[in-house]
């Protein structure tokens, strides 16, 4: 099916956050534009009031009467809903088009210039940025994201551009779809391995995709990665680091909340880059997104201008309150390195300051395969609180629990454990000179409640 031969679209698990930017691109090209999701949320609840129609039962007299005409519907569906699920078996059974949304933005990468970015964390804030930077310049962009931009209040930046920027997933690898014609790859360290199983397959997972970059666009690659790329004849390849590579930082001055750097670059060097959101691990989030950017056209000037304005994304290193006498935020770090690097750059942004995290471990298997890992992570902070584990697709393993962690925290490092349903409460009873929810659940919804508590404190 030509995408351009589509009347209505139908999302089978319509909430996500890449998969509402999708509905979006189609809800302002003027399709009807249906779906199913489990819970009601923000997310669906405003896609309702731009014209989607949403229902949270699984129930086929729901689906509207536009989306069942085979001939010009488009079903596509995450990765996440169940084979057995009600309505993505009545389109199988009748013959529809069925993608998954990684095959849409792979479709896209044909008819686009596709500026990807892949990894196994930093690709939402570098897929960010560089939408940023593309959009304010002269180039402009489309761009699909993996997070709600602050710049613009939404995952998503519709233009006439021939370039689109997307974050390149390679849960379920469903970046194998896309054919970049540039990208970065932030980071390879293992993940997802109830999808891959060893790490040896998750690297070659990157390997493969590297391969899709098409002749004539480049990759831009973090140095020293344990992946080892292999690309089409008439590929350029460029590595970045924060402080050596074709691509890095000089002369980093960290001073009251500002971050400055300047930009060395094999095209052009672009000196005093201001960083609109001062957080250490952005330094290197940005070389990558500024390289990207600059390969394809944008002046000094431009990019300069597109990191001093660049204002975050939604759950990133998300600052929510931020006094001489108390800094609260959430991050949706929920990765062992992540978490990593979130915590050594709120340790190098509040050296004198006690921290305190809240992190409410992501899926089973992962809590299982890297528990450790986490632990030692944790451990640069001053105090942890752990919750139960949110399992999001997953059903409970035996033994797999947040006490794995727990006990696994370094000496030193004032641990407790808590039921999610009790932050609140524990959050009324004790000070705070920084504190940071941690996790990708659904804890952040509590962030705004908490946020209320520590203001009226």
């Amino acid at each position: 099916m030509n995408i351009n031969d589509i009347k209505s679209v139908y999302f089978v698990g319509a909430g996500g956050i890449g998969m509402s930017a999708i509905a979006r691109y189609f809800l302002k090209k003027g399709l009807v534009v249906g779906g199913y999701d489990k819970t009601p949320s923000d997310l669906t609840r405003q896609l309702e009031k731009e014209g989607m129609f949403i229902h949270y039962e699984e129930d086929i007299n729901q689906i509207p009467q536009a989306c069942k005409n085979k001939q010009e519907c488009l079903v596509i569906y995450t990765p996440a809903i169940p084979a057995e699920h009600k309505e993505l078996c009545y389109f199988q059974e009748n013959g529809f088009e069925i993608q998954k949304r990684a095959q849409v933005l792979g479709t896209l990468t044909k008819t686009h210039k596709g500026l990807c970015v892949a990894g196994t964390h930093g690709k939402t804030t570098t897929s960010t940025m560089c939408a940023h930077i593309m959009h304010q310049s002269h180039l402009d962009c489309n761009a699909f994201l993996g997070g709600i931009s602050k710049n613009y209040g939404t995952n998503y930046i519709l233009s006439d551009s021939d370039y689109v920027v997307i974050e390149a997933d390679e849960f379920d690898r469903s970046f194998h779809w896309l054919r970049p014609w540039m990208s970065v790859i932030t980071s390879t360290d293992p993940d997802h391995l109830d999808i891959y199983g060893t790490k040896d397959a998750y690297l070659e997972s990157f390997r493969h995709y590297s391969e899709l970059i098409q002749p004539g666009g480049a990759l831009i690659i973090h140095r020293n990665l344990e992946m080892k790329e292999h690309l089409q004849d008439g590929v350029r390849r460029y590595d970045y680091s924060l402080n050596e590579g074709d691509f890095h930082a000089e002369n980093i001055r960290i001073e009251n909340g500002e971050i400055t750097f300047d930009f060395i670059s094999p095209i052009e060097n672009v000196k005093d880059v201001n960083l609109g959101q001062p957080i250490p691990i952005n330094i290197e989030n940005g070389i990558a997104a500024m390289a990207m950017a600059q390969l394809n056209g944008c002046t000094a000037e431009e990019l300069k201008y597109g990191m001093q304005t660049y204002g975050g994304v939604d759950r990133r290193f998300d600052f929510k309150i931020k006094t001489d006498k108390l800094v609260f935020l959430s991050d949706y770090a929920h990765h062992p390195k992540e978490i990593y690097q979130s915590a050594r750059s709120i340790r190098e942004l509040y050296k004198d300051k006690h921290i305190t995290a809240i992190f409410q471990p992501h899926l089973y298997t992962r809590t299982r395969d890297f528990y450790k890992d986490f632990a030692d992570a944790l451990s640069q902070l001053d105090e942890v609180i752990l919750t139960e584990i949110y399992p999001a697709r997953e059903l409970p393993i035996e033994g797999v629990t947040s006490k794995l962690i727990y006990d696994n925290l370094k000496p030193g490092v004032k641990k407790e454990m808590i039921q999610k349903g009790d932050v609140l409460n524990f959050v009324k009873s004790h000070s705070f000179e920084v504190l940071i929810v941690l996790g990708a659940g659904d804890l952040d919804n509590q962030v705004p409640e908490i946020a209320n508590i520590l203001n009226s404190k």
